[in-house]
């Protein structure tokens, strides 16, 4: 049985400002571009294919597709890929780059069938390709209460109000005094069973979109926010609530289980996000992929606020201290020189 420890957020703030920190590696953030990728909101399968494995084979240094993902994962573990289906049909994780991931894994000699693809909830997929039983990978959505592992939690100095669907809600008001200030209140969260069980590698697949809660719905929130539940606390807009994801994605459940993050820049949305606001959106033809999460995330956020710049939108990136703050943890790298960005050709 897995021991899941608690996030203890000022022992680890306390931590930081005694001990010395040592200086990571460089970190290096692939990108391809491709125009014929998307037209009028419609993707290119062959070239998404294309870009997808010329990442993969760049980011693993390995001679082949098959060779990369295997060296990525093993053929006992369970996968499962992250996806953010909040975009709705058109800004949804791309159908046709989710199959070239998992073609590739096939390739690399796991079953589809054992691959499950995920997110808090599968609303958005309806309309976005998707064929749930047809493509031969589970679908799932993290079940209302019954979704989350009991044992699996992490608590913060941080109240929340529970909602429906989150494990220790109640919707029993004979129990709760009259106008209780504690009504279905908590500090604690619960991590979802898909996160905590069910998979043993984990692919990181957001999208380049911008959170006005939470800065970036990158590859630190894609992993966290839609993974747990009494995660409002989270999305409140104050420091420290902002510094809390970097604490939720140290947990071993998450750190130590992604092996890889892919994002999703065919269309990058730079306002209103991750809800689909084609309004502030734009065809970017591009597809990122690192080992670093951070380093991902940081160069997404440049390029997102270069766009808000132009159309005379706030900053988004205090919004995001998490990046920098999780860079602080040790878990990558979120300052410029210390970042690659390299562009593959085709």
């Amino acid at each position: 049985m897995r021991n899941v420890a608690l996030l203890l957020f000022s022992a680890v703030t306390s931590g930081l400002a005694q001990a010395p920190q040592i200086a990571p590696t460089p970190s290096i953030v692939y990108a391809v571009h491709d125009p014929r990728s998307i037209k009028d909101y419609n993707t290119n399968p062959r070239v998404v294919r294309e870009m997808v494995n010329r990442l993969v084979v760049a980011a693993t240094g390995q001679a082949d597709v098959a060779k990369a993902w295997a060296s990525l994962v093993s053929p006992d573990d369970t996968i499962g890929i992250k996806i953010c289906a909040a975009g709705g049909d058109l800004f949804t994780t791309h159908h046709y780059f989710l199959n070239a991931i998992v073609d590739g894994l096939f390739a690399a000699g796991h079953s589809r069938k054992g691959i499950i693809v995920w997110d808090r909830s599968l609303g958005g997929i309806k309309g976005a390709g998707y064929k749930p039983g047809m493509d031969g990978y589970k679908l799932q959505a993290i079940a209302p209460r019954d979704g989350y592992d009991p044992k699996a939690i992490l608590s913060a100095p941080l109240i929340g109000k529970l909602v429906w669907g989150d494990f220790d809600y109640t919707g029993d008001i004979t129990k709760v005094p009259f106008l209780s200030d504690t009504e279905n209140t908590s500090n604690v969260s619960h991590f979802s069973k898909i996160l905590s069980t069910d998979v043993t590698k984990i692919i990181n697949v957001p999208v380049m979109s911008v959170s006005e809660t939470n800065g970036i719905a990158g590859c630190i929130y894609n992993m966290t926010i839609p993974n747990i539940d009494n995660w409002r606390r989270f999305a409140q807009g104050s420091r420290f609530g902002a510094e809390s994801l970097a604490e939720i994605y140290s947990n071993p459940l998450i750190a130590k289980k992604v092996v890889f993050n892919l994002m999703d820049g065919l269309i990058a949305q730079y306002a209103g996000g991750p809800q689909p606001q084609p309004n502030y959106a734009i065809h970017h033809a591009t597809l990122y992929a690192s080992r670093d999460p951070i380093a991902l995330d940081a160069v997404a956020v440049k390029r997102l606020e270069e766009w808000r710049a132009r159309g005379s939108l706030r900053a988004i990136h205090p919004l995001a201290t998490y990046i920098d703050f999780a860079s602080q943890l040790g878990l990558g790298n979120s300052t410029p020189n210390r970042i690659e960005l390299k562009n593959i050709g085709r």
